[in-house]
């Protein structure tokens, strides 16, 4: 991406106006993850900008439907279209990485072809390289904006895990990653409202993947109907968080389009080519500072947060971020998430404590967080008079009990 074209994209961002979302989809593969990345942001820009924005989650540009199947004759595996019955021209789904279309095997069963947009790889990579050259240069100047919210570790997770997306083999890899860790951690902490869809490994490779139909609807669908209960979230956080707390492993793109839910009322997480893993520290010490938050022990809280930093601070300095944090938490738990995101709140922590304690957070932190993000997005748009960390307290309580999670975080 080109500075004149990002400088157009944050114009289409940040103006009070709804975002083209047709220009933001002409960019390219990255301008689209990057806007998905603004679509959490509801401390950046207004709530309802977020929404617009989130239409990008599933609502891309598709491919004509001659040149699907033409994509499909020159990169399928060969004798693959013997295997079906019929193959859907309409896609059931576009996304920003590929699209989906329903199809029928000759054996009767009704699966999905997702096929990656051809041109997504080539453009991608360059639109990377142009971007992370010339915010290099940037930071020559604006060195501050490394410790907060630093753009290039930003592109280089967005980078990462959409590079990961591209390859659809990591899809059924990663869907097998966090099906063992279901299956390992069972006996403690069951997880029986949770599956994976079951894929055709013999009919996919890196740009064609064929799995299951999945009769159900989206997370977008309920927010959509306003049908998503808030008794659905918070299991969903009690299974999410149990992968990004206790074992650090974790579906790293789980936006509303992402997971559906079937006919039987489970979880079906999809698109599990992005799987992230957490350092342990980054987890741990996560976990820790929301533990504390729902038992309103803030000091404890305040310095488990610490625990990400990746170098020591001195007291002093330490002593300037706990005062800050108690004036950025007042009343904090009295909030709904309508008054106060968990999203906006944790982007302030951050800034209070790279600059008041001297705080140095690793590229390894933003996965998980961002997580977080997601977790608040869907909460603003369906429950905004809930008190989400009150809320999240008892499965804390129930992830430090049957998860293998330290107790204690060390403060460097």
């Amino acid at each position: 991406m080109r500075v004149l074209t990002f400088l157009r994209f944050m114009r289409q961002i940040l103006k009070s106006g709804p975002a083209d979302l047709d220009w933001i989809q002409s960019q390219g593969l990255l301008a689209v993850k990057l806007a998905q990345i603004f679509a959490l942001r509801s401390d950046l820009i207004s709530v309802e900008k977020c929404r617009q924005l989130q239409q990008l989650y599933q609502h891309a540009a598709s491919i004509p439907a001659e040149d699907v199947f033409n994509t499909i004759e020159e990169r399928a595996e060969p004798g693959f279209l013997e295997a079906f019955e019929e193959i859907d021209e309409i896609p059931l789904a576009a996304a920003s990485v590929g699209q989906v279309h329903r199809a029928r095997l000759k054996d009767g069963r009704d699966v999905v072809i997702k096929v990656i947009k051809a041109q997504n790889e080539k453009s991608f990579r360059r639109d990377v390289k142009r971007m992370r050259r010339w915010l290099r240069i940037f930071l020559i100047f604006m060195p501050k904006l490394r410790k907060v919210g630093n753009p290039v570790a930003l592109l280089n997770h967005v980078a990462d895990y959409t590079t990961r997306e591209l390859d659809l083999r990591n899809e059924i890899k990663g869907a097998m990653e966090l099906e063992e860790i279901k299956n390992r951690v069972n006996a403690d902490f069951p997880m029986d409202l949770l599956r994976f869809p079951e894929y055709h490994a013999n009919l996919s490779n890196k740009d064609i993947l064929v799995s299951e139909f999945i009769r159900g609807d989206a997370l977008e669908d309920g927010i959509e109907s306003g049908t998503l209960s808030w008794s659905t979230l918070l299991e969903l956080f009690r299974i999410h968080g149990a992968y990004l707390f206790g074992i650090g492993t974790f579906h790293g793109d789980l936006h509303p389009g992402n997971c559906i839910i079937d006919e039987g009322g489970r979880f079906v997480f999809i698109d599990n080519g992005a799987i992230c893993h957490a350092p342990s520290h980054v987890n741990k010490s996560l976990f820790a500072f929301f533990q504390h938050l729902s038992d309103h022990r803030f000091d404890d809280a305040f310095k488990a947060l610490l625990g990400l930093s990746e170098r020591p601070m001195n007291e002093d300095k330490v002593s300037r971020y706990m005062e800050k944090m108690h004036d950025i938490y007042h009343d904090f738990e009295m909030k709904t998430v309508g008054e106060q995101s968990l999203t906006r709140v944790m982007m302030k922590t951050v800034k209070c404590a790279v600059e008041e304690a001297g705080a140095e957070f690793g590229e390894e932190a933003f996965p998980i967080i961002r997580a977080l993000m997601y977790l608040d997005g869907l909460v603003i748009r369906t429950h905004p008079d809930v008190r989400l960390i009150s809320s999240m307290g008892p499965y804390l309580d129930e992830f430090r009990e049957h998860l293998p999670i330290e107790n204690e975080v060390q403060v460097l």
